[in-house]
């Protein structure tokens, strides 16, 4: 499967079980992610990352990818989990 099988190129989001999801989510989340963890990262960028990761999260969540990947950062494992 390729990614135009999942979202064709005219559209920019599509609903999986019943959540609507951008094109472009599973990219933020990482950089983000990097962000994140990244012990040079602003506190100001931290938290924006922060911000943006809890409102992907019912996203990522109804995609599954969670179920299929692990987060390998313990603290963004822990984090992810308990939002």
């Amino acid at each position: 499967m390729r990614a135009e099988d999942i979202l064709p190129e005219h559209m920019n989001q599509d609903h999986f079980n019943g959540v609507a999801v951008r094109k472009g989510t599973v990219g933020a989340f990482l950089a983000n992610a990097r962000t994140w963890i990244d012990p040079a990262a602003s506190s100001s960028d931290r938290l924006t990352a922060e911000r943006d990761i809890i409102e992907a999260l019912p996203a990522l969540r109804a995609l599954g990818l969670f179920n299929i990947l692990d987060v390998r950062n313990e603290a963004l494992r822990t984090f992810v989990a308990s939002n």
